[in-house]
């Protein structure tokens, strides 16, 4: 037997730096994977993909945020995914000149998660939601990212996050009231 010691090689990422930058947001990865994905298996798929490429160009990460980083590469991942196995599901572009609805306060899609007792009716509105919709709600609602964050998540003007979050809620809103959720009882305004 040799006692030789194993090295790492040049520009490896180091233990410390994969436990100090990828670790610690693997539950965020994972969520934003499922809910562009649609289930579960794909979405470890995605994240093991988004954690593989996130090693290979850890060299490339510049102390900053590194959630918003790897889920970046997550996004870019799970639209990669999409492409190749369900181009149907892109199909639907955002388009910046149809009209923002007047009034996004009203639609105050925060109190709704807080107030939902049906989560089930809610996972499935959110799921009926054109991929780029979901993906800013599920960034802002449910892992609580500032606009700048989403921005740079998603590589877009914080102008588009603000208006996209805005229709995302509003068509949040009109496919749970279709559900049947009662504006009274659920506290939807109009």
């Amino acid at each position: 037997m040799s006692n030789t010691v194993m090295q790492r090689e040049p520009g490896a990422p180091s233990q410390t730096e994969i436990e100090r930058v990828v670790l610690p947001h693997l539950d965020a990865a994972y969520n934003l994977a499922r809910w562009l994905v649609g289930n579960p298996p794909d979405a470890e798929d995605v994240v093991q993909e988004a954690c593989l490429r996130a090693l290979r160009f850890i060299g490339g990460y510049r102390e900053g945020d590194a959630r918003a980083w790897l889920l970046r590469i997550v996004r870019n991942t799970a639209y990669t995914f999409l492409e190749k196995k369900r181009p149907a599901a892109l199909s639907e572009e955002f388009d910046e000149s149809l009209h923002v609805p007047e009034d996004a306060k009203a639609n105050d899609v925060e109190s709704e998660f807080a107030r939902s007792a049906d989560s089930r009716m809610l996972q499935a509105a959110l799921e009926m939601l054109p991929v780029r919709f979901r993906e800013v709600v599920i960034l802002r609602e449910l892992e609580g990212l500032a606009y700048k964050e989403i921005a740079e998540v998603m590589e877009i003007p914080m102008g588009t996050v603000m208006s996209s979050l805005a229709r995302g809620r509003e068509q949040l809103r009109e496919k749970l009231l279709k559900a049947g959720w009662k504006e009274a009882h659920r506290g939807v305004r109009e």
